[in-house]
């Protein structure tokens, strides 16, 4: 079997903040951003689609709960920057979007990067392909 296509689908508690949240960090919207219950972003050169539905919607199509990513971790994304210097402002800009910075950025392990949580704690980690 070929898959075509993957995507992630998260709940949120308030579509509207995060539609804004990732519109501040300069996420494009995708075509399915207009809906009062989805935000959708694309991500990366490959536009990996990331659904956040509000959580009532998303449960009634699913079997069982959710975890709560703000108590503990479902998934870290990881975001690739062009330099050290862009770890900073990704840090910078997601901050001012009322990210949570758990990991300020810095060298650990041998790789520059930073770790924020969105408002959901949905969490992503910025790491620089500089020097790799």
């Amino acid at each position: 079997m070929k898959t075509k296509r993957i995507w992630a689908n998260l709940a949120v508690q308030d579509v509207e903040r995060t539609r804004t949240f990732y519109a501040q960090l300069g996420f494009r919207p995708n075509g399915h951003n207009n809906a009062a219950d989805l935000a959708s972003f694309l991500f990366g050169d490959d536009n990996f689609i990331i659904h956040f539905f509000q959580k009532d919607v998303l449960l009634a199509n699913m079997q069982g709960t959710f975890a709560l990513a703000k108590e503990g971790n479902e998934v870290i994304f990881s975001l690739a920057a062009d330099s050290d210097e862009e770890v900073d402002d990704w840090a910078e800009v997601a901050r001012k979007a009322g990210a949570d910075i758990f990991q300020e950025p810095g060298r650990y392990g041998g790789y520059y990067f930073c770790a924020f949580a969105d408002p959901d704690g949905h969490k992503f980690n910025i790491l620089s392909l500089q020097g790799m």
